[in-house]
C-alpha cells in the first residue's frame, strides 16, 4: 500500500499531548491537501486522547494554525482552488482550506477508532508498559497491513515491537519540539523491520519537509542519548561549584556559561526545565534499564522531584518552575533545594558576585542570536573559541570543560554504535536542539 492510500485513513494516538497535537496538526494538513489534490477517494484522521478538555483544545490548536498555512500557502490554495468560481478572494480560501482540514478530523478517547486505519501514530508518554499496552490492543484490532510510527524519544523499538506482537511493522519516528516547527525526524529502525515501512517513513518525511538523521535501535537514541549525558555534566560541574560559591550560584553560574560561553539558545538547566525536570529522570531511568549505564543517573533531579519541582509546561505552552522561577519566560530566581524555596535574582547582590567570579564574557558582541544567520559563522566561531581557549577565568575554564564533555558524550554515541558518524550527531544537535555548531568540532 503506498503512502497516499494510508493518508486516507490515519489515526494518533496521545493526540492532544505536547508531541501528539503537533503531529496531529502536521498530519491534519496533509490530510487536506491529499483530499483536495485526490478528490476520488475519502480521507480520515482519528485523534485518539483520554481527555475531552485535551481533544477540544487540540481542534482550536488546529483551526487557528490552518488559517496560517493557508495564508502562508495561498498560492497552492489558488491552484488547487482554480475551478471554483466561488472563491475569489484571499479570505476566502483561507476559510475553505480551514473547513477541508476539520472536515476529515474524528476524535475519541478509545482506541477502537483507529481500527481501520492504515498508519497510526503512537505518541503516547514515555512508558514501557504503557506503550506496550497501547500496541497490543491496536494489534488485536488493526489490519494485518497497518503500520505504526512511535514517537518515543528513548525507549528501543526492537524492544516495543516483540513485546506487543507487531514486530516488523513498528519503527521509531522521533519528531522533535515543536513537531509543527522543528525540521528533524530522527528515524529508529529496527531488526526485521519491514522495507516497505522504512521506505514509507522516508516518503513522509519529504512530504511533510522534514529531514531523517537515523538512529541505531539503542535507548535514549542520538538525541536523548546526548542530552543526558550533557544534562548530567551539567548538573555534576553545579554540584562541584556549590562547596566554593554556593547552590543557587553554581547553578547561576552554570546555565550562564553553558548558554553564552558555548553560544547556545538556552543554558542546560533551562533546557532541563523546559523538557520537564521529570521527564529527564524518566528518560534516564529507561536507559539504564535498557543499557548497562549506572552512571545515568542525578541525585539531585531524585531529590527536586522528591521536593515537587518538576519543570516542563502547561498546556498553553508556557514554562513551569524548575530549576528556575520564570516570569514572563526568563528565569527571575533559583531553587535552592536546601531552603526548599526560590531564591529571586539579585543584579547588584548574588547575581553581579556570580558573573565576578566567572569574569568577563569572551566578545560580548558574539552571541547565539547575533550568530544564527551569520554567513561568516565559522570563522567567527573560530576566534571567539581561540579567546576562550587562550582566558584563564572560571567562566572560559568552565564552557572549555563543558565543551569537551559534550564532545566525549557525542563520540560515545558513535563508539557505541547509536549514530553511525559523528556527522549524525552534529546534525541533530543542529537541527534538533538549534545548535550552532556541532559538539564534534575543531573549535576547541
Amino acid at each position: 500500500m503506498e503512502l497516499f492510500e494510508r493518508l486516507r485513513n490515519v489515526a494518533v494516538v496521545g493526540a492532544a499531548g505536547k508531541m501528539g497535537s503537533g503531529i496531529s496538526l502536521l498530519l491534519a494538513e496533509q490530510i487536506a491537501f491529499a483530499a483536495l489534490e485526490d478528490r476520488a477517494g475519502t480521507h480520515v484522521l482519528n485523534l485518539i486522547d483520554i481527555s475531552d478538555e485535551g481533544l477540544l483544545g487540540l481542534l482550536r490548536y488546529i483551526r487557528a494554525q490552518a488559517v496560517k498555512t493557508a495564508e502562508k500557502q495561498i498560492n497552492r490554495l489558488r491552484r488547487l482552488y482554480a475551478e471554483r468560481a466561488d472563491l475569489v478572494e484571499n479570505g476566502e480560501m483561507v476559510a475553505e482550506f480551514v473547513h477541508e482540514v476539520m472536515l476529515h478530523i474524528r476524535t475519541g478517547k478509545t482506541l477502537e477508532l483507529a481500527r481501520d486505519s492504515h498508519l497510526v501514530f503512537e505518541a503516547a508518554f514515555e512508558r514501557d508498559e504503557l506503550k506496550i499496552d497501547i500496541f497490543r490492543k491496536l494489534a488485536d484490532m488493526c489490519g494485518q497491513s497497518t503500520f505504526f510510527l512511535t514517537n518515543t524519544s528513548a525507549i528501543p523499538i526492537g524492544f516495543l515491537s516483540r513485546e506487543s506482537g507487531l514486530e516488523g511493522r513498528v519503527i521509531g519516528y522521533h519528531f522533535y519540539n515543536p513537531p509543527a516547527v522543528q525540521k528533524l525526524v530522527e528515524l529508529i529502525t529496527p531488526a526485521h523491520c519491514s522495507p516497505g515501512l522504512v521506505a514509507l517513513a522516508s516518503e513522509l518525511a519529504t512530504r511533510l519537509g522534514k529531514t531523517i538523521v537515523p538512529a541505531n535501535d539503542i535507548a535514549g537514541f542520538i538525541g536523548n542519548g546526548h542530552f543526558m549525558r550533557d544534562g548530567l555534566h551539567g548538573l555534576g560541574e553545579a554540584e562541584r561549584l556549590a562547596g566554593e560559591m554556593g547552590f543557587v550560584q553554581a547553578v547561576w553560574a552554570v546555565d550562564r556559561v553553558s548558554r553564552d560561553w558555548l553560544l547556545r539558545p538556552m543554558g542546560i538547566f533551562q533546557l532541563i526545565d523546559y523538557v520537564g525536570i521529570d521527564v529527564f529522570q524518566l528518560i534516564l531511568s529507561v536507559m539504564r534499564r535498557h543499557i548497562p549505564a549506572p552512571e545515568l543517573r542525578s541525585d539531585l533531579i531524585d531529590l527536586l522531584i522528591e521536593l515537587g519541582v518538576k519543570g516542563g509546561q502547561t498546556s498553553s505552552g508556557a514554562q513551569k518552575d524548575g530549576f528556575f522561577r520564570y516570569e514572563k519566560g526568563r528565569p527571575v530566581a533559583v531553587y535552592d533545594p536546601n531552603r526548599r524555596e526560590y531564591v529571586p535574582c539579585e543584579p547588584e547582590g548574588w547575581c553581579r558576585q556570580v558573573e565576578e567570579a566567572l569574569g568577563p564574557h569572551p566578545d560580548p558582541s558574539v552571541s547565539w542570536k547575533a550568530l544564527g544567520r551569520d554567513r561568516d559563522k565559522d570563522a567567527r566561531l573560530r576566534a571567539f573559541f581561540a579567546r576562550v581557549k587562550e582566558s584563564t577565568t572560571l567562566g572560559c575554564d568552565l564552557a572549555r570543560r563543558y565543551a569537551a564533555a559534550s564532545r566525549a558524550a557525542a563520540e560515545q554515541l558513535v563508539a557505541m554504535g547509536v549514530a553511525a558518524r559523528p556527522e549524525d550527531v552534529n546534525s541533530v544537535l543542529t537541527l534538533g536542539f538549534f545548535h550552532l555548531y556541532g559538539p564534534i568540532n575543531e573549535y576547541l
